[in-house]
């Protein structure tokens, strides 16, 4: 099992999820992370570390979400590793309540 990067993400990015991890399995893109599904170890660290909850175990995703589980594995492909957190976008806060964000993610 593996964890996966939701839509609640997209312009937040808040990084704080990306210290914890052990094995270096998040990618950066321009406004969203992703976890790359062949180097999770599913050792649950980076879920509460996310201020919004869009890290959810890909069992957990909900139904209107599951794309997700393929977007994150393509993405990882094509994004860098992250391995420090760095400064969100300035207007993050404003996005933690939107809903209906994948029409704004930058590939």
């Amino acid at each position: 099992m593996t964890f996966v990067v939701t839509e609640k993400c997209i312009k937040c990015k808040y990084m704080d999820c990306v210290e914890v991890c052990p094995v270096d399995c998040f990618h950066v893109g321009p406004n969203m992370l992703v976890i790359d599904p062949d180097e999770c170890i599913d050792c649950t660290l980076c879920e509460p570390e996310c201020p919004v909850e869009a890290i959810l175990s890909e069992d957990e995703v909900p139904a209107d979400q599951q794309h997700f589980k393929a977007l994150n594995a393509e993405l990882a492909k094509k994004w860098p590793v992250i391995t420090e957190a760095g400064t969100p976008p300035a207007d993050a806060d404003d996005w933690t309540k939107v809903e209906g964000k994948l029409q704004y993610l930058e590939r």
